[in-house]
């Protein structure tokens, strides 16, 4: 088993609009895992994603992010992306008149960048894009319409998988990529990411649903309340949640 750590957060606080929203937040996830976090709405689980991504609106007033051990607590969006952080947003916005191929390929180009390898032709990526489409079982017709415009709920969804699935990220945080979907969008999305899993990356999936859980088969199960994780385990507490509800976790402590 990987030892090595990805994520370390250590008593993290944040605020947004003067309000504490994360209040003293503990979780390290190593290479190899997937992660699940739930929690009642509200709970803190969207505004922890976006900070671990760097979201500007939430300031960080204690505690320390650490990734691939550099402290990265403070740092921009843009350079903890290029260090190897992905985030699949829960709500993906629509922008008209950007073709979703040319969006994906300026964003291969800017990882290809940041690791001061070459760019990639339009033709060269056109290839490398098909194979990423195969994967996920993707119909090809949606590179040419605009990113995410006109895109049901389950195809924008499956359009963060394909960027992650092209990008590569060694963390990948998806929040509530299964909302919206129907049966078999879900099984093929679960597929996707358990495909994707790797020794060398790791993955935090944020989810409502006992559903995909039991399709992914996570290492570690975290329940949020007010701002922190007060319970970690595997799948079996997202199945005595399903069953009893989250007054389950509270009352067994």
């Amino acid at each position: 088993m990987n030892t090595e750590e990805s994520l370390r957060i250590n008593n993290l606080h944040a605020n947004i609009d003067n309000k504490e929203i994360i209040t003293g937040l503990n979780l390290v996830i190593k290479k190899g895992e997937i992660h699940v976090i739930m929690g009642k709405n509200g709970s803190g689980k969207s505004t922890l994603a976006k900070i671990i991504a760097g979201h500007p609106s939430y300031e960080i007033t204690k505690g320390n992010i650490f990734f691939k051990s550099e402290d990265i607590t403070h740092e921009e969006p843009e350079d903890r992306a290029h260090k190897g952080i992905f985030l699949a947003f829960q709500y993906p916005i629509e922008v008209p008149g950007v073709s979703n191929i040319d969006f994906l390929r300026l964003a291969y180009n800017s990882k290809q960048k940041s690791i001061n390898k070459d760019e990639i032709d339009p033709l060269s990526f056109f290839t490398i894009i098909n194979k990423e489409l195969e994967k996920i079982e993707m119909n090809p017709l949606f590179l040419n319409r605009s990113l995410n415009e006109g895109f049901s709920g389950g195809e924008k969804k499956k359009n963060e998988i394909l960027q992650m699935s092209l990008l590569q990220r060694e963390l990948s945080i998806l929040d509530e990529i299964d909302s919206g979907l129907d049966v078999d969008a879900l099984k093929n999305i679960s597929d996707s990411i358990k495909n994707f899993a790797t020794k060398d990356n790791c993955i935090l999936i944020i989810t409502h649903y006992q559903k995909l859980i039991d399709y992914i088969q996570p290492n570690y199960v975290h329940i949020m309340s007010k701002g922190k994780i007060i319970r970690t385990g595997n799948k079996t507490i997202a199945s005595d949640i399903d069953k009893h509800g989250y007054k389950f976790i509270h009352s067994s402590k």
